[in-house]
């Protein structure tokens, strides 16, 4: 890891072009622009379908539009997995850092209270001796 960057920038530089595609996919279909915006389009889909009186391209029960989502639904659900799976792995390399950095502060606070007790034990030693001058005059 270079100076300054964090385990979540590194992790992210690794990732492949793919990764990075079913990361904003999956991001952008599960937000509520995306909702809104299918809403907007099968309403519509369906308005339009009613008010052509003469030609309906996908009259009710809309097979043509239940073809589309699910064809939508059999690419998005492998491409949302993929999504998670990603976060899995970010979660455990942010698990691992996390315990890295742990194990470093560990070892620096055990070395802080060796010096703190070392530092204890110097002016106790110290003070033992002044006692002593003081009890032998």
């Amino acid at each position: 890891m270079e100076h300054g960057e964090n385990w979540h920038t590194t992790h992210k530089k690794s990732f492949s072009f793919g990764q990075k595609l079913a990361d904003s996919v999956a991001n952008g279909m599960g937000s509520w622009r995306f909702i809104i915006i299918q809403t907007l389009i099968v309403a519509c889909w369906m308005m339009l379908n009613v008010i052509a009186f003469i030609q309906h391209w996908d009259p009710y029960p809309y097979i043509l539009l239940n073809l589309l989502f699910s064809t939508q639904a059999a690419y998005a659900a492998p491409i949302i997995m993929m999504a998670q799976n990603r976060q899995n792995e970010r979660d455990r390399a942010h698990a691992e850092a996390d315990f890295k950095t742990n194990v470093e502060a560990k070892k620096e606070i055990e070395e802080l209270m060796e010096r703190l007790n070392s530092i204890e034990i110097d002016k106790l030693d110290k003070i033992l001796a002044i006692l002593q001058k003081m009890d032998c005059k």
